[in-house]
């Protein structure tokens, strides 16, 4: 199963008139990252960021100046989320603002069952929250001090190890089998061999014979077709 875990940055927060700036993702095969990375800059053609956003994730129109725009990133993005699940936090504002870069551009829009919200996860397993991403890394325990700053590949990463945790997939991933059973998922994944031995002796019966006897006197008045004359071998 593929999966990639993204992120975007934007000037504002109306998806008709503002533009990625930002976008990043990170694959997953089998819940495990692969090193593969998609991360670019885009410049958003002359859309000012708002200054709201810039205090979020600190881009400025300076750091944007000769990056390539979205319709020059477009079909290399297209190529690398090809045939995966999309794992977003708050994916609606995200995906959101994708569909209509690509709306710009004559592509299809993104499919949203195709689409994993883990914000939407997050409430549901912790509805009393609070279910930002800084929060479910406290919640975890995992490091988040390098982000000073929103940032779409770092965010992505955190988001990752975000996402194993609310599903379970460090546990899921395991797998519990016989050595003779053929391989399964990613390489990573290491095969268990399970032995289940007999007891040296076995244990003492629980039922006293007075609970035998009893048991015995209420199946006799169940009748010959009572399936506990089967059990009890009669």
């Amino acid at each position: 199963m593929r999966e990639i875990i993204f992120d975007t940055e934007t000037t504002g927060l109306d998806s008709r008139d503002d533009r990625v700036i930002e976008l990043g993702g990170i694959e997953l095969v089998n819940r495990f990252p692969t090193g593969k990375t998609f991360h670019h800059y885009i410049n958003p053609q002359g859309r000012p960021i708002h200054a709201e956003a810039q205090a979020v994730h600190g881009i400025s129109m300076a750091d944007l100046a000769g990056k390539p725009t979205f319709a020059e990133i477009a079909e290399e993005w297209l190529a690398f989320i090809d045939g995966a699940k999309l794992v977003a936090h708050n994916a609606t504002f995200d995906v959101g603002f994708l569909n209509v870069e690509f709306g710009r551009l004559g592509h299809p829009v993104i499919d949203n069952g195709r689409v994993v919200d883990t914000l939407a996860l997050a409430r549901r397993k912790h509805p009393m929250g609070p279910n930002s991403l800084d929060a479910l890394c406290r919640r975890y325990g995992i490091d988040n001090t390098r982000r000073t700053k929103h940032g779409a590949l770092l965010d992505s990463e955190l988001l990752a190890e975000v996402y194993i945790e609310l599903i379970g997939g460090k546990q899921a991933a395991l797998i519990l089998d016989s050595a003779t059973a053929p391989a399964q998922g990613s390489e990573n994944v290491r095969q268990i061999e399970i032995t289940i031995s007999q007891r040296p002796a076995p244990l003492p019966p629980r039922l006293t014979e007075t609970e035998r006897a009893a048991h015995a006197g209420m199946v006799a008045t169940l009748g010959e077709k009572a399936l506990w004359l089967k059990v009890l071998g009669n």
